[in-house]
């Protein structure tokens, strides 16, 4: 058992210069792990027979898809909560793992759209390789810039609140926020990712990797959401 594993309430802004760089070497290791898992995760189930059935019942009806995002919603919270389990490795790789698998199928019925209504694959590459270079982007000015985005927290928090209820008002009320509401939420999601990478220093101890991980990949997975339906709303 590693150092940090044996010292679980150390910060990573107080932990020696070898264990921060073990933390975020593990932290996006995991994050690639995870976007790999969820790749091969939807390319079984769109080649499957269960998609275009799965989707129909997932989207036929208003009140389907806000069942969906509701137990989506309990999924997240669920799987943060053992991610950030203190007690146990197994436990936090469960909470990834669930996580992944709540969001393989939310996604599943864009990524049917795209493939089996609009037969539009190249979308999905597209909308990827977006999100990666987006995701890079954001990165790379936190590390080279250096600067505190810590001050995001609350207009984040604020934002979220604001996005949710927006997006279960379009689903009771039956009306669309189209491309440009998915543009906006590309801009949030940003702010979120720059936050997270500025902040994880602080917010994790050194032995929390996988909750890191877990973090980072929620945001990728959703602006790979937004990117996608961005995609799709001008190919329509």
């Amino acid at each position: 058992m590693s150092n940090a594993y044996q010292n679980p309430y150390v910060l990573a802004a107080d932990s020696s210069t070898v264990e921060r760089s073990q933390f975020l070497r593990r932290t996006y290791l995991h994050l690639a792990g995870a976007i790999l898992a969820l790749i091969g995760l939807e390319a079984m189930l769109l080649n499957s027979p269960i998609a275009l059935p799965m989707t129909k019942l997932m989207i036929g009806t208003q009140y389907a898809w806000l069942a969906v995002l509701a137990l989506f919603m309990g999924a997240s919270w669920l799987a943060q909560k053992w991610a950030l389990s203190g007690t146990s490795l197994g436990i936090q790789y469960a909470g990834l793992g669930l996580y992944v698998l709540a969001e393989a199928f939310v996604l599943m019925p864009i990524l049917t759209i795209a493939v089996h209504y609009l037969n539009e694959p190249n979308l999905i590459a597209m909308a990827g390789m977006i999100t990666i270079g987006l995701f890079l982007g954001l990165t790379a000015i936190v590390v080279t810039t250096k600067k505190d985005f810590s001050f995001l927290g609350g207009i984040l928090k604020v934002g979220s609140f604001v996005a949710l209820g927006l997006i279960v008002a379009s689903i009771l009320f039956g009306f669309t926020l189209g491309t440009f509401f998915a543009a906006v939420m590309v801009l949030f999601v940003g702010a979120v990712i720059l936050y997270q990478t500025s902040a994880i220093f602080n917010q994790y101890s050194t032995n929390q990797y996988v909750a890191a991980s877990l973090g980072l990949f929620a945001s990728v997975a959703t602006m790979f959401f937004y990117v996608l339906q961005i995609l799709i709303g001008r190919r329509n």
